[in-house]
């Protein structure tokens, strides 16, 4: 018997809300969760985030994705690129969390590890994951970074992909704390942070958990 599909949308150093709906959830060995990046940044608790999906790698199968806020904090924290653009989108945030005081080997080994070995996108029978967007007439192998990154659904929304699969995104918040779903595309990015709720998601069957940053499950 196979398990769960199920997608995680930005979590945003949202860790309440990660715990709580991950209880919810409750991970078995045979589910895979695909987490669809956007860790770190605006919320309080960047490092709590990374612990727990460490311990949900090994409670389950676990496919995290790159956002575009560890590129950008890779592109600092790794590469030594100037900070400003991240500090503008909340990697103060992050490196308080941290307790950050001058040194950046305050981020653990492990930790980089996991920022290291984030996907590009992901792709199952059905469905495809990414952060951001995508290319429709591309393969998934050939898209760019910047728009599996970067560019929000308010820009464009693509229609669906060659390869006519589902398409599993975040990135494009919802104020409302709604999911966005046009059939072949859903956006899960529902505003953990600024006051919306963190939701997951089993692909298959469409059934949803959602938290907010108090960890408050949604009736």
């Amino acid at each position: 018997m196979t398990g769960r599909l199920i997608a995680i949308g930005d979590i945003h150093g949202c860790s309440e809300a990660l715990q709580v709906l991950l209880e919810a959830i409750a991970p078995q060995p045979a589910d895979t969760i695909v987490t669809l990046g956007d860790y770190v940044d605006r919320g309080s608790d960047s490092k709590g985030v990374i612990d727990r999906l460490l311990e949900l790698s090994k409670q389950c199968r676990l496919v995290p994705l790159m956002g575009n806020h560890e590129e950008m904090m890779l592109q600092v924290v790794r590469d030594e690129e100037p900070p400003y653009r991240w500090m503008q989108c909340g990697g103060m945030d992050t490196l308080d969390s941290y307790g950050f005081a001058g040194d950046m080997r305050v981020i653990p080994d492990e930790h980089f590890k996991f920022f290291d070995e984030l996907l590009d996108y992901h792709e199952e029978e059905d469905c495809f994951f990414v952060h951001a967007n995508y290319d429709p007439i591309l393969e998934l192998r050939d898209q760019p970074d910047d728009l599996l990154r970067w560019v929000k659904l308010t820009s464009f929304v693509p229609p669906p992909h060659r390869n006519g699969k589902r398409a599993i995104c975040g990135h494009t918040h919802d104020r409302g704390g709604e999911i966005f779903d046009v059939g072949h595309l859903t956006c899960l990015d529902t505003y953990c942070y600024g006051g919306g709720w963190l939701t997951a998601m089993e692909i298959r069957t469409g059934e949803l958990w959602q938290s907010n940053r108090k960890g408050t499950l949604r009736k």
